[in-house]
């Protein structure tokens, strides 16, 4: 098996994979990164979603390899350097942007994204940001919520430690 180095949460990180291995499963079994969440395997539901240079994909739909040499942000590279909440997962928990927590990881790092691209998105913007993202519990009002309320505080605090 062909091994593979990549940048996860800014630390070199390498394993080896088979060609069929998805990005997904590298994350959580090889390098025991489990806050990105497999939900759907047909990069329907966005749990997966992580950043890759930067931009926001959904990892159930990209191979290891693909990935080889590649800047990754998990879930996990989120929170800020001294381990507290990062600003939008800290708006998610304060406005209560979630209920059982699957989706959770996934729509963080997708409103990251949008975030970092538009800092004053309308909540139109935002819910169309987060279309490709499922929850099957909250009804989106209190993620849309959570959404505008780290739009509001990021000027004060990094987004993330990205």
């Amino acid at each position: 098996m062909p091994e593979i180095e990549m940048t996860v949460n800014g630390k070199p990180a390498k394993g080896n994979v088979e060609g069929r291995t998805l990005l997904v499963d590298f994350l959580r079994e090889t390098l025991g990164l489990t806050g990105t969440h497999v939900g759907c395997d047909t990069a329907q539901c966005g749990a997966c979603a992580i950043h890759m240079d930067g931009e926001p994909v959904k990892s159930c739909n990209i191979f290891a390899m693909d990935a080889a040499g590649t800047d990754i942000t998990t879930i996990e590279g989120m929170a800020n350097p001294d381990g507290s909440l990062g600003v939008v997962q800290a708006a998610f928990r304060e406005h209560h942007g979630l209920q059982c927590g699957f989706c959770t990881p996934g729509m963080v790092m997708v409103a990251a994204s949008l975030l970092k691209e538009n800092p004053e998105p309308t909540e139109a913007e935002i819910r169309e940001h987060l279309e490709g993202n499922i929850c099957r519990c909250t009804g989106y009002h209190n993620i849309v919520k959570a959404v505008q309320a780290a739009a509001a505080d990021m000027s004060a605090k990094p987004i993330a430690a990205e």
